[in-house]
């Protein structure tokens, strides 16, 4: 698993990718819940409850690339089936995608997991 990931970012790059995850991850649970309470219900229920579902994920930190990757390839076929809303899924997909090359930094359950462990010797 540690190959997918490029790093752990910590610091301030740590926290700007924690703030690019909560971004992503609240505006698709934010357009997924939209979407499925809409009266009537939009056209792209299921992509958007899917996408609602993987931003939970990128809130969490948790499979942030596969998550990423999802998130890319689902808000872009959104964007391609309905031309005249284009913007954000377009946004959404680009934050995706960056998600999914640079990782999750050090503040996700995925650092957490499967982060570097610091081995020390025991006493002799």
């Amino acid at each position: 698993m540690q190959r997918l990931f490029s790093s752990f970012a910590d610091g301030w790059p740590g926290g700007g990718l924690l703030v690019q995850r909560l971004l992503a991850g609240g505006a698709l649970v934010y357009c997924g819940v939209g979407c499925a309470t809409a009266h009537p219900m939009c056209a792209a229920v299921v992509p958007q409850c899917i996408g609602a579902a993987v931003g939970v994920l990128l809130i969490a930190g948790l499979w942030t690339p596969i998550a990423g990757a999802v998130v890319a390839l689902l808000e872009a076929s959104i964007a391609v089936r309905y031309p005249a809303h284009a913007t954000l899924p377009l946004f959404l997909a680009v934050l995706g995608a960056t998600l999914a090359m640079i990782g999750p930094g050090t503040w996700s359950i995925d650092a957490w997991i499967f982060g570097r462990k610091r081995i020390v010797p025991p006493d002799l």
